[in-house]
């Protein structure tokens, strides 16, 4: 298995191999952002045997009293350093690879010449932001009910959230048990703005898993049941959540918003909007962050890259 980049639409670039799929797009001088996404490709190549080398120290849970991190290659480091201040909860360092990964590679964008670009992993998206420059990442529902005709409108978007060069934003992910996702709890899902992509990713896991209650309906498996891989082992993992009374919503919601107010507290977030079944939650956020909490459709929301990740505007 090669990794393998192909070209899109938009001076986009797609790079895969094996679980990290990414979406890239920088804006700036032609030379500038063609060197970039040179430099972008080198680093991609060999990046997932990194990770491979060291996947069963990945795996294993951090403890409360951790201080000090084994891991030997950058990306790894990164994915420690992002879960480390949420140890007190059970986590492994693959609670932040998707961000992590894009973190990496959007590095390669941070130069003179290049004004912006993202990287979006599988939806968790790094940000480079020159000075002066700002992204808009639009925030929907539910993405399968986008009406193709009205992309370039944008009037299938339920909110907005404007990111600033001057705010210390870098970083989007979403997490929920939906999707790709191993969630311990029952959000369609929570979208975190953070620093980093790496640490927007591990504050959207665990606000995920917050966002819960006790219901013998909801369906839930050992993790290592639905994906042999998974890092959760025999934890019970979220896969089938029937429609729920709306104060049972309301409760599971507003757990998740505890958590993520904790975190916002601690400085480990920015801004976090969370989503289950119609009713929605969201942490404070700036004046320069419009149109935040989707109000419409019932649904999942997520932030989109065109192919799913963040529209720039």
């Amino acid at each position: 298995m090669q990794a393998t980049r192909n070209r899109l639409s938009g001076g986009r670039w797609h790079f895969q191999h094996g679980p990290m799929d990414l979406v890239i797009q920088a804006e700036g001088e032609a030379h500038a952002v063609a060197a970039a996404h040179e430099r972008a490709w080198q680093r991609f190549a060999p990046l997932l045997q990194e990770l491979v080398d060291e996947l069963p120290a990945l795996r294993t849970p951090i403890g409360a009293a951790a201080t000090s991190c084994a891991l030997r290659g950058p990306v790894a480091q990164r994915m420690w350093r992002a879960c480390r201040p949420l140890s007190g909860d059970f986590i492994t360092p693959m609670a932040a690879v998707a961000g992590a990964v894009a973190q990496e590679i959007v590095a390669a964008y941070a130069c003179d010449g290049v004004a912006r670009a993202w990287v979006n992993n599988g939806g968790d998206i790094a940000l480079h932001l020159a000075p002066g420059r700002s992204v808009s990442v639009g925030v929907v529902c539910d993405i399968a009910s986008i009406d193709a005709t009205r992309w370039h409108d944008g009037l299938w978007l339920d909110g907005r959230l404007q990111i600033d060069s001057a705010l210390p934003v870098r970083g989007v992910a979403t997490s929920g048990w939906r999707g790709r996702s191993q969630s311990l709890g029952i959000a369609d899902s929570v979208t975190v703005l953070a620093r980093t992509a790496a640490e927007a990713d591990a504050a959207a896991t665990m606000v995920a898993n917050a966002v819960n209650v006790d219901d013998e309906r909801i369906t839930r498996l050992p993790a290592w049941e639905v994906r042999d891989n998974s890092d959760l082992g025999a934890i019970p993992v979220t896969v089938e959540v029937p429609p729920l009374p709306q104060a049972q919503v309301h409760r599971a919601l507003q757990q998740g918003l505890q958590k993520a107010q904790e975190l916002q507290a601690r400085g480990l977030l920015w801004c976090a909007l969370l989503a289950c079944q119609g009713q929605f939650a969201a942490t404070p956020v700036s004046a320069s962050v419009s149109g935040a909490a989707p109000e419409r459709r019932p649904g999942p929301h997520r932030a989109l890259a065109n192919e799913g990740g963040s529209v720039f505007a």
